[in-house]
């Protein structure tokens, strides 16, 4: 066992191949691969996302994150030089004034007073008020729409915000192969489905809660068949999910906040299965974090809309779920960090050497890992 000062960045890095970082999604959900980790006794085995059945039974509790993700990366050009410039929204801050916090790329052309221009609407453009960070910057949105149309007029200029390690070659052979396998959809239309859960509900999301992806209609439907509750929190995901850890020593990471919401229905359906003793199931990495900022040491929930920045690496006591289905995440990433902190150091990295060997699928769009006692 590690001591808490014992762990580095380091210990969490491992080779992965490029063309096991996943592009596209599988065709349906559940056909995901997954890789099952008994946490007690290391034993791996090898199963889709469908026989995530077979792990559980009436009255254990899927905790899912219902956030929807907005279309947040935009492409603009710069007045008068015309310069291509992408866009990428990160969060509203005044709605009256049309005020967005944003990343721009290449940010080293963009000043305050700059205006940016969309071909697919001349009648919104954005002009530059402040800068935030190296890329980030404020914007004002000017335009004649009223408050009700602008946002979904916003929206229709942007794509999926999709991570920058899916880069895609886009020959036209590979275009005619993907769209048979998707029944002749356009790679973007699969995009705005795919890259959002079937339960999206509550937009505030710039990433998708990939762990949740897995879930089609389906599979959720045999799991109600089943006996299994299931119950939703809110967890808008921020870029910070695909943000480096900078520095070696862990203790001092820093994790960017993402705001939170836990209702009443969660908190009782969590506690019924904590008081009859029967399997919790946090998906994905973000309903972890938020469950364990909210509970603490007491492992009992309650309702809750806030904000956390709780950043969880080995070695750490989990206080309210037993069961943890996850994606296979990228080296040094926070979200590995978690996961070996649930599984267990040792057993979470050897389990990740054996997705690499049996080529498994990473990142937002790859395979899925439950880990069990």
């Amino acid at each position: 066992m590690y001591k808490s000062n014992d762990m580095k960045l380091s210990q969490f890095r491992f080779k992965l191949p490029e063309e096991l970082i996943a592009q596209y999604p599988t065709r349906y959900r559940e056909d995901a691969r997954m890789l099952v980790l008994h946490r007690k006794t290391g034993e791996i085995e090898h199963k889709t996302v469908m026989d995530v059945l077979a792990y559980f039974g009436e009255g254990d509790t899927f905790v899912f994150n219902d956030t929807k993700v907005f279309p947040a990366r935009l492409f603009s050009k710069k007045e008068k030089t015309n310069a291509n410039i992408e866009v990428f929204l990160l969060r509203e801050l005044n709605h009256a004034n049309r005020y967005w916090d944003v990343l721009v790329d290449p940010a080293r052309k963009i000043r305050v007073g700059n205006k940016l221009y969309f071909d697919e609407d001349p009648m919104i453009v954005a002009e530059v008020i402040d800068n935030t960070t190296s890329r980030g910057r404020t914007f004002r949105f000017l335009t004649d729409y009223d408050e009700d149309e602008f946002i979904p007029k916003l929206y229709s200029l942007g794509t999926a915000p999709l991570p920058k390690y899916i880069q895609r070659p886009m020959s036209e052979e590979v275009q005619e192969q993907f769209e048979k396998e998707f029944s002749g959809q356009p790679v973007n239309e699969m995009d705005t489905e795919r890259y959002q859960t079937v339960f999206a509900k509550n937009v505030g999301a710039v990433a998708a809660p990939a762990a949740c992806l897995h879930f089609s209609k389906q599979l959720l439907k045999r799991m109600e068949i089943q006996g299994i509750e299931l119950t939703f929190m809110t967890s808008h995901m921020s870029l910070g999910n695909f943000k480096p850890i900078d520095v070696e020593d862990l203790t001092k990471s820093k994790s960017d906040s993402e705001q939170i919401i836990i209702r009443q229905q969660t908190v009782d359906a969590v506690t019924r299965a904590q008081d009859n003793e029967r399997h919790i199931c946090a998906v994905g990495t973000e309903i972890m974090r938020a469950m364990e900022h909210v509970a603490g040491t007491s492992g009992r929930l309650k309702p809750y809309s806030g904000w956390t920045n709780k950043f969880i690496y080995p070695p750490y006591m989990f206080s309210t779920a037993d069961t943890f289905f996850a994606n296979l995440y990228m080296p040094q990433s926070s979200q590995l960090l978690m996961v070996a902190a649930f599984g267990g150091y040792e057993e979470v990295m050897n389990a990740y050497q054996v997705a690499v060997r049996e080529g498994y699928r990473f990142g937002d769009y790859g395979d899925a890992m439950l880990i069990v006692d």
